[in-house]
């Protein structure tokens, strides 16, 4: 075996580098920790439930937040149906045309909550619903009880009240 002598070595020398004295060299190394992993089994049937019930409650909640009152009754009386009713404060109230047209509908500036300015939410006098399905959209936001009626048709009798909660 051959003997190594420390003439035989060559070691290199660092004399010649100055290390600069301001300068100061940080890293910062971020190290992730594992994430658990969750295994989620479920079968298309399974899914396929979950998608029916998330429809179901959403076509119940969009049901939930309009109401529809008919212009004229089936009989081609001349009221409102419902004539009487309460809705949340927010929610929507459809009215639309049934029998009996043309309809309107007028909130009296009297019998309505304080503050409501009811041109905001009533029709014009002279705008008229002249066509079945033709409908008028309002929502009632501020609390308390509303008055109205069709202008052509008050003096018949055509006349409803609303309870916002």
């Amino acid at each position: 075996m051959a003997a190594m002598t420390s003439a035989a070595v060559a070691i290199p020398s660092f004399t010649g580098l100055k290390a600069a004295g301001s300068a100061k060299v940080t890293a910062n190394v971020k190290v992730a920790a594992p994430t658990p992993r969750f295994a989620v089994k479920a079968s298309l049937k399974d899914v396929g439930i979950a998608v029916a019930a998330t429809a179901a409650s959403a076509m119940l909640a969009s049901n939930a937040m309009a109401l529809d009152v008919l212009l004229g009754g089936g009989d081609g009386s001349l009221v409102f149906e419902p004539s009487s009713f309460s809705v949340s404060s927010g929610e929507k109230i459809v009215f639309k045309n049934n029998a009996g047209f043309p309809h309107n509908v007028i909130f009296d500036e009297d019998e309505v909550p304080a503050g409501v300015d009811v041109s905001k939410i009533s029709m014009s006098e002279e705008d008229l619903l002249n066509a079945p399905g033709e409908t008028y959209s309002v929502t009632l936001t501020e609390k308390g009880t509303y008055a109205f009626y069709c202008s052509p048709h008050q003096g018949a009798g055509m006349v409803g009240k609303v309870t916002v909660n």
